[in-house]
């Protein structure tokens, strides 16, 4: 049993289209692409994902965590039509925990993406599976910790990418060659539209070209302010940026 873990972005999409080759463009039934949605992915990450599933003639489940069910179960299946856009799971999770997530404690990635994955294998039925995730030969950092991260868990976890020496160039070099691509406009942007890692001057230009895009930041900002009190750490993203107001 195998989950592929499609991000939205090019090089989980590569990964994609290389594992489909290998496979003469048909998955074996027990090997599942899923898509997490957090409801706060760009417009342009749907749009991708349905095309890649389209053009490819491949299924992609696309899931979102839901609290209202019991634990170990917390998923949803959506579609492209159905899918959260106004960061609705995002948000229930942020009401839960009763703080907003930082650097320090980035569980938005573990209860919006990593649980609702492991909640959907075992709703297959599988007990134990193999994870892949488009990780490259030139993020090692991030491979040896997913790697680790997966050893207490039920799943093992490989980077058939990283195995095969595929760098950002070779996946850029793809895209190019392709009749669609991710319509994001550059190295700037991301799947998640004000991802609170992304550096300030990434923060800054996105500010430039979508004013608009942080006014969900800053709600939760101002909304966990309200609740704990302004000088409160759980009250922001980010303690070494400026607040997103």
């Amino acid at each position: 049993p195998t989950v592929i873990s499609n991000s939205g972005g090019r090089t989980s999409a590569y990964m994609l289209r290389c594992i489909l080759d290998a496979h003469d463009g048909e998955l074996p039934p027990d090997c599942h692409v899923v898509f997490a949605n957090t409801g706060k992915e760009r417009p342009e990450t749907l749009t991708f994902l349905r095309d890649c599933a389209e053009r490819w003639g491949v299924t992609i489940r696309w899931i979102e965590r839901d609290g209202s069910k019991p634990a170990r179960a917390r998923f949803r299946e959506v579609t492209y039509d159905t899918a959260s856009r106004n960061g609705e799971p995002f948000v229930e999770l942020i009401r839960e925990k009763q703080f907003l997530p930082n650097q320090a404690m980035r569980f938005c990635t573990t209860e919006l993406k990593v649980n609702p994955m492991r909640d959907f294998m075992r709703a297959q039925g599988h007990d134990y599976w193999t994870n892949i995730i488009g990780l490259r030969a030139d993020e090692r950092h991030r491979v040896a910790s997913a790697k680790a991260n997966a050893e207490s868990e039920r799943w093992e976890t490989e980077c058939p990418l990283c195995t095969a020496g595929i760098v950002k160039s070779d996946v850029l070099a793809f895209w190019q060659t392709q009749p669609f691509d991710l319509g994001l406009r550059g190295e700037w942007e991301g799947n998640c539209d004000g991802c609170y890692l992304k550096r300030l001057a990434s923060k800054v230009r996105i500010a430039e070209d979508y004013p608009d895009r942080w006014a969900w930041w800053i709600a939760q900002e101002s909304a966990a302010a309200e609740r704990l009190g302004p000088s409160s750490t759980g009250a922001r993203f980010r303690l070494d940026h400026p607040n997103t107001a």
